[in-house]
């Protein structure tokens, strides 16, 4: 008999327990019934969670419509269940319901073992878990029985950014409610849009407005701050909207990382320095505490998730006091100043009030249906506006009184400027007076400078016609030389072949042959000195004066190709080698210093020859072309070329790789300094062995 009472107490208090754990829905009212108590938790994952018979009365209590920091237990683990139990009226079966849902997680919704719908990932892998924001979006349902098991699993998506501000982190957040219920919570939840896409359009054509008046008063930076301020937070508007209707957790948190700081501490900050540029330009220990407070603000936002925003908000006062304490300094002197001060203190009290309504500490009434605000506006939404929207029209109000005084002051000075004209204009004809004497002396002076020119140009052109002179000379020169050279060397043929025969030195034809020898050799001894007299002269021509002259390159080089030619065959006349030109005919005239540009063609052309001995049908070649921006020379041999060891030294002073006694070792190198230093241009080789050497000057164009 104990025993039966024991049972039956036991199984009283069981069923008592169990009836005082259950919730019990007799109707619902017009915003649907949260369901926020009677909810277990547990870590871990298991199938058998979901079904609805599943004894769950060990499991912890908790309440998941919650901050997802304040229930720091669910994300330590990465997968855990919530499991709630309730029994409806009667009245409430087969009736169209529905569930809405708002969490910060990623969930499978299970409704009496049956899996109702499925947000985001869930996964025991933290890289594959992904959160998802289901907007209150109504689940229809129809109940058939009166006792029914919600179960979620779910998983809490780690490494975002979290922080809590005017929409909070709720980790899972349930309300059973009527279709029409639910219908009108979508509305209000979204009856703010309109508002905010004014804001948006106004702040950011405010900003597009003091952009170009930036862009036409370049002086006044505050123009440029003032519009970065108004960019800042009408970008921060623009996205907002996305923290309302963004399912991405990811997003959202990375959306409130970038809109926050913008809406608030930039805009705050440059605010400030746009008034900060107009009347006070001190950087004193307020303005970098208050520019430090803006870069580490985002940060702070970030990694500390309760109170982050406290310092976003906290920038964005500071910033407003400190405007408003150099505005009142201002105007003592400034009264039009007055203007931003009082912008500044109904900034002050609209935002601190939306504060204290944030933080719940003053109440936060609804507003009454007019048409000055949307109908579900709160108190706190309408000082949040009024801070916003007080400082831009107050600072606009004050850029455009600065800029009808500064038109007024530009008329006074136009006036001013009317009357001193008669003035200026009789000062004007005394200096046009003065002016035409001093031109008449010029003139004078520039006659004598034109006439000592005129002669400049006479010697010039004297010199330019004693070198082509000279230089046509050369040439049968040449030739006379190395026939009397030969003629020398017939006749003395001619007296050996004679004494062969016995004809004696003294005889007539002996005297005759003896005479023609002594003829040749004074024809070659006296051509030489020609020879030396014409060398002179194109060197006397061609003395380095060391002024650049717009110069025809083709001309130049085919001049010195010549006279290389000639000058090596004059020395050595088993000389002997081919050689042609490639000239751009529309190779425009470029400034050289003449004489000196041709010693490095001659030099370079001499060593082009010197490479072709030994060389079967020996080649050099000149090739000229213009470029966009200058000119280049190339001179190209067929000789046997130049290792890359060799090449790397050819333009040492000093280095050479003739035989002792036939090359200093300088000629190279004195050209590489004239092309480059000289005339601003480069110097190459290009060469391999077997194949020839190319060397290619490029000059630029001035």
């Amino acid at each position: 008999m104990r025993i039966l009472l024991l049972f039956l107490l036991t199984f009283t208090n069981f069923c008592f327990a169990q009836k005082n754990s259950v919730l019990h829905i007799d109707s619902i009212p017009k915003a649907g019934i949260l369901l926020d108590k009677n909810w277990k938790w547990h870590a871990g994952d298991n199938p058998d969670f979901a079904k609805a018979d599943f004894e769950d009365s060990k499991w912890e209590g908790i309440d998941p419509t919650k901050d997802i920091y304040d229930l720091p237990q669910i994300r330590k683990s990465s997968v855990g269940w919530f499991r709630i139990r309730f029994y409806l009226d009667s009245s409430l079966l087969n009736k169209p319901l529905t569930f809405q849902v708002n969490q910060s997680i990623a969930s499978e919704i299970y409704l009496n073992g049956i899996l109702l719908k499925k947000y985001g990932n869930v996964s025991s892998k933290k890289d594959e878990i992904r959160g998802f924001l289901p907007q209150d979006f109504p689940i229809s349902t129809l109940f058939k029985s009166q006792e029914q098991v919600i179960s979620v699993r779910f998983s809490v998506q780690p490494n975002l950014p979290y922080f809590n501000y005017i929409y909070p982190y709720l980790v899972f957040q349930l309300r059973l409610n009527t279709i029409e219920g639910a219908a009108k919570l979508q509305v209000d939840s979204f009856s703010n849009s309109h508002m905010r896409g004014f804001n948006t359009g106004m702040f950011l054509l405010l900003g597009l407005v003091h952009i170009i008046f930036y862009l036409n008063f370049r002086r006044q930076r505050a123009y440029l701050f003032f519009a970065i301020a108004l960019f800042s937070i009408g970008i921060g508007y623009m996205i907002s909207p996305l923290l309302l209707t963004e399912n991405s957790i990811t997003v959202r948190a990375y959306v409130a990382v970038i809109a926050y700081p913008l809406m608030f501490s930039f805009y705050g900050f440059f605010l400030y320095l746009a008034v900060w540029e107009m009347v006070f330009r001190r950087k004193n220990i307020m303005f970098w505490f208050l520019l430090s407070f803006t870069i580490i603000g985002p940060f702070v936002n970030v990694f500390f998730y309760k109170s982050g925003y406290l310092f976003l908000t906290s920038t964005m006062l500071l910033c407003s006091l400190e405007t408003a304490r150099i505005a009142f300094i201002a105007c003592q002197t400034n009264r039009k100043v007055s203007v931003i001060l009082f912008g500044q203190i109904v900034y002050f009290i609209s935002f601190t009030l939306f504060l204290l309504m944030l933080l719940n500490l003053i109440p936060n009434p609804t507003l009454t249906s007019y048409w000055i605000v949307p109908n579900s506006w709160t108190l706190r939404d309408l000082m949040h506006w009024f801070s916003l929207v007080t400082i831009p029209f107050t600072l606009s109000w004050y850029f455009s009184k600065e800029f009808a005084f500064a038109s007024k002051d530009l008329e006074k000075k136009l006036v001013e400027v009317l009357q001193l004209s008669s003035e200026k204009q009789q000062i004007l004809a005394t200096q046009n007076e003065t002016l035409e004497k001093q031109i008449e002396a010029r003139t004078a002076e520039l006659k004598a400078s034109q006439a000592q020119l005129i002669q400049s140009e006479k010697l010039a052109s004297l010199g330019e016609l004693t070198a082509g002179i000279a230089h046509e000379i050369q040439n049968p020169l040449n030739f006379v030389n190395n026939f009397s050279e030969v003629s020398v060397e017939l006749a003395n043929e001619l007296q050996e072949a004679l004494r062969q025969r016995g004809i004696e030195a003294n005889s007539e034809e002996g005297e005759l042959v003896s005479d023609l020898i002594q003829n040749q050799e004074k024809i070659h001894h006296h051509g030489k000195r020609a020879s030396s007299i014409v060398k002179g002269m194109l060197e006397h021509s061609r003395a380095s004066t060391g002024v650049k002259e717009l110069t025809d390159i083709n001309a130049l080089a085919d001049e010195y190709l010549r006279l290389s030619y000639h000058g090596l065959r004059a020395k050595d006349s088993s000389f002997n080698a081919d050689f042609k030109t490639n000239f751009d005919e529309n190779l425009p005239k470029i400034e050289v210093i003449p004489q000196d540009f041709g010693r490095v063609l001659l030099n370079l052309i001499n060593n082009a020859f010197y490479a072709t001995k030994g060389v079967k049908n020996p080649l050099v070649e000149i090739k000229t072309e213009r470029l966009e921006n200058g000119v280049t020379i190339s001179l190209k041999d067929n000789g046997s070329g130049m290792s890359e060891t060799t090449k790397a030294k050819i333009f040492q002073p000093f280095f050479t790789t003739k035989p002792t006694g036939e090359g200093t070792g300088l000629g190279l190198s004195l050209a590489y300094d004239i092309v480059t230093k000289g005339h601003g241009g480069t110097l190459e080789a290009e060469s391999e062995e077997g194949f020839g050497t190319t060397f290619i000057i490029k000059l630029p164009i001035s």
